[in-house]
């Protein structure tokens, strides 16, 4: 289908009551379940094919290969680590969607629009303005590493790293190296 804006969708959903959201959440699972469109996936996938997949813990797609299509499940092996999962279809982006929600905060930044390996800024406990890499996302704050430190710093605090844009410091492979 056509790609739907995830943005504009999770403005709605900002608006609606737990309930909204809880029956919403029933009708999602009541269409992920659906046997009809499992089948339609099932058949556009195949054994030795590349694939991605979204991995919520990470908030990014991982690439991947078919090892084995089972009924509702694909037995897949991770390009970047060789560990294989056994996933549900509908975790499989078999239609190339774009996958990121950007978030339209000035300051701050929420779980919805981070994934592990975005570079990230944000303030240190001097003000000095550092940057790092994201490397763990939990409910209310993030694990960046700076250069060999881990920080953990609440969504609030981050802001996003354009290429090229890291004001006074230069962050090379997951090392801040400070200018002049």
């Amino acid at each position: 289908g056509e790609n739907m804006e995830f943005n504009k969708i999770l403005d709605e959903l900002n608006q609606a009551s737990l309930f909204e959201l809880y029956r919403l959440n029933q009708a999602i699972w009541a269409q992920l379940e659906d046997p009809g469109r499992n089948k339609l996936a099932k058949r556009q996938l195949r054994a030795g094919q590349e694939i991605s997949y979204f991995d919520s813990d990470e908030n990014r797609l991982i690439e991947a290969v078919i090892i084995n299509v089972k009924r509702t499940r694909a037995l897949v092996r991770n390009k970047h680590d060789g560990k294989g999962w056994n996933i549900p279809f509908y975790q499989i982006n078999i239609d190339g969607t774009d996958a990121d929600i950007k978030s339209d905060k000035k300051k701050g930044l929420d779980r919805t629009s981070l994934k592990v390996g975005d570079y990230v800024g944000f303030d240190d406990n001097d003000g000095q303005e550092v940057f790092g890499q994201v490397i763990k996302l939990n409910p209310k704050t993030v694990r960046v590493l700076v250069g060999k430190t881990r920080w953990r710093v609440h969504y609030s605090s981050l802001s996003p790293v354009l290429d090229g844009q890291t004001g006074s410091n230069l962050v090379l492979e997951g090392e801040v190296i400070k200018n002049g």
